[in-house]
């Protein structure tokens, strides 16, 4: 597989993820089919389609189908499987950070392959995953994680300098990425589970 095949495989199946997190929020809401599936869109395309157009380039869902097909699949799991799936009470944060790590790296290596700086390239990365988050809990009134005090940001930020990093050093791409990956959706877990949490200025 090529990599940029890789790239985009990836992209997809962070879609997919972010997918099944918004409509998963929208579920635990009580919102219909519709509202649902409008969130799941939303918070799918969100960071991606900011990546793109800060490398000015067409949102690849507007001319690829098969991003359309991965929100839909995504929604549909999340519909089918929402009563399974509530049960578990961290299984939102899953997904999410699933979601993040994916496109964390995915945002990260696009950007290089259009020749953005490094520093740009770690910023894009982790818009790419953070902004569809941020449209998912302003649609259902919430406070964006960014903007609390929880380790959210800084994880896709970690995971983007490791890569950044290990790509200095020869590391084979795949493996680079799998690594970079792991990272952040530990960080976003580990943070979760122990509470950790950065400092408040003037707190």
């Amino acid at each position: 597989m090529t990599a940029t095949n890789y790239i985009y495989f990836s992209d997809l199946l962070g879609t997919m993820l972010f997918a099944i997190s918004g409509a998963m929020a929208a579920n635990r809401r009580k919102i219909d089919i519709f509202g649902a599936t409008f969130t799941g869109f939303v918070t799918a395309i969100g960071g991606g389609s900011l990546r793109d157009f800060c490398l000015n380039l067409r949102p690849i869902w507007v001319d690829d189908g098969n991003y359309l097909i991965a929100i839909l699949i995504g929604v549909f799991l999340a519909a089918i499987l929402n009563d399974q799936l509530d049960k578990f009470s961290r299984t939102l944060t899953l997904f999410d950070a699933m979601g993040i790590a994916f496109f964390t790296i995915v945002g990260l290596q696009k950007s290089l392959m259009y020749e953005s700086s490094i520093i740009a390239a770690v910023i894009l990365g982790m818009f790419s995953a953070v902004m569809g988050g941020v449209i998912r809990d302003t649609l259902m009134n919430e406070t964006p994680l960014i903007f609390r005090k929880e380790i959210y940001a800084t994880a896709c930020l970690s995971g983007a300098i490791l890569f950044v990093c290990l790509a200095y050093f020869g590391v084979d791409k795949g493996i680079n990425a799998f690594i970079s990956a792991l990272l952040v959706f530990m960080v976003r877990i580990l943070a979760v589970k122990y509470r950790f949490s950065l400092p408040i200025i003037g707190g």
